[in-house]
């Protein structure tokens, strides 16, 4: 009875599906669930490499079905999560330049119809599970648009001015958004519901949560303990912030902002040797069953400040910064475009579509390195020690009796290094090419050149 239960129940998911095609008028999208595929799961948090995807900048459409038409591409690259910036109704009330900021919402159950249907979400979500990758969507629970239905129903929820009104976030110049006030219980109950209904209702696989540090940890922890007070299946839940106590309140991870800045520091010129003792640090400060997330560059980063490429100097530069920061510990971020090797900003409040064909060779250097990384559970669950030096990061890494290492030259200049003992007039295997290496004492490496040995 239960293996007919199921069968039934898929069919009926499916002719329920097929018969949205008559249009959102005739069909009440809001009642199908996106069937999984036997057996599909979430990645274990030790194995996620993400994949952030700036919704407007994806394809020429800018829709649902565009990041729908790239699947394998993003597969291909060695991803298995991905980050869908947020897909909900865009306020108008206030709205900033362009067409808006994705992150001032409207609706919290809605999907914004810039992107597509409902229909065309949950198609996309299937199809990404099909792939065995998860779909993680921004959850932004610090403000609301001021069109929001909340702004009439219920002003109480809002932080005020010293006159009464609703004021933007504090600290901020966010003057398009409202918000939220976190000691009202009534408002953290509803904030609640909506979550719980995109990953129970819609069965999205996770939360990637915006401005976290801007809402009490407190809350975090009883909005997480509801999550998973009726949770039947995994969720993914990144904290966009940098506590400890976010990671001790039921995330699983959340943003490595010290290893990001101090990756800046070294590759302009500070030495190699900060960037293995500030991720001990890192890591030392949280759960031993948490993970931070290591980036180079995000939609913030290469909207506002700077791409990697104008971050770092060049393509190479680039590269070696992701390698040098993601070979220790922790989780992977990748933002779509970044593997294009793209130099201008990226914006998000305006169209500007990502250029695919430029780069290969970019491209080439971040697939071999990311699909080698998914596939070594040295890389992934591996404890390291470094040999680094002023130039050259250099970290051993062991895991279940086996090890490999990784040399990451920062420099625009060749650099010569004093291979550690246990590497000295060895032959070695290139992980990332199959081929065979012959060291002897000492190694030099090209500017900005990375090997990663066995």
């Amino acid at each position: 009875m239960k293996l007919a239960a199921r069968y039934f129940g898929v069919l009926f998911a499916i002719i329920a599906l097929l018969s949205c095609n008559r249009g959102e008028a005739d069909c009440n999208c809001s009642n199908i669930k996106t069937p999984q595929p036997v057996g599909f799961q979430v990645p274990a948090n030790a194995d996620i490499q993400m994949y952030e995807v700036n919704m407007r900048a994806f394809s020429a459409e800018g829709t649902f079905k565009g990041v729908q038409y790239r699947l394998d591409s993003i597969k291909k690259l060695g991803t298995n999560v991905i980050w869908l910036m947020p897909i909900h109704p865009i306020g108008v009330e206030r709205r900033s330049f362009g067409l808006g900021s994705p992150y001032s919402i409207s609706d919290f159950r809605a999907i914004n119809p810039e992107l597509g249907t409902l229909a065309d979400f949950k198609e996309l979500v299937k199809e990404a599970h099909n792939r065995k990758m998860a779909v993680i969507i921004d959850w932004v629970a610090n403000h609301t648009s001021f069109d929001h239905k909340w702004i009439a129903e219920h002003p109480e929820w809002y932080t005020k001015d010293a006159n009464g009104a609703i004021t933007h976030p504090p600290t901020t110049n966010w003057l398009d958004v409202a918000d939220l006030d976190y000691t009202k219980q009534p408002m953290r109950q509803a904030m609640i519901a909506d979550v719980r209904y995109w990953l129970e209702e819609m069965e999205v696989d996770g939360l990637r949560c915006d401005a976290a540090n801007f809402i009490p940890d407190d809350f975090w922890r009883q909005a997480i303990d509801s999550i998973k007070s009726n949770a039947k299946r995994n969720y993914i839940l990144l904290a966009e912030g940098d506590r400890p106590q976010q990671l001790t309140a039921g995330f699983q991870m959340n943003y490595a902002w010290t290893a990001f800045n101090t990756i800046k520091n070294v590759m302009a010129g500070s030495p190699a040797t900060q960037l293995p003792s500030a991720i001990m640090a890192e890591d030392g400060a949280i759960p031993a069953t948490a993970r931070k997330l290591r980036f180079t560059t995000n939609h913030d980063e290469s909207a506002w400040d700077k791409t990697p490429i104008q971050m770092f100097g060049s393509q190479n530069a680039s590269i070696a910064a992701f390698v040098a920061v993601t070979c220790m510990t922790g989780n992977t971020l990748i933002y779509g475009s970044q593997e294009t090797g793209r130099t201008p900003l990226l914006p998000f409040f305006t169209k500007e579509q990502i250029n695919w064909t430029e780069n290969p060779t970019t491209y080439s250097a971040y697939r071999n390195y990311l699909r080698f990384r998914d596939t070594s559970k040295v890389m992934k669950y591996g404890a390291f020690t470094s040999s680094s030096t002023t130039d050259i990061v250099c970290i051993k890494k062991n895991y279940q009796e086996n090890e490999i290492f990784a040399l990451v030259n920062v420099r625009n200049r060749e650099v010569s290094f004093n291979l550690p003992p246990n590497l000295r007039n060895k032959q070695v295997t290139n992980l990332l090419t199959g081929t065979p290496v012959a060291l002897s004492d000492t190694i030099k490496l090209p500017a900005y050149q990375y090997l990663i040995m066995q």
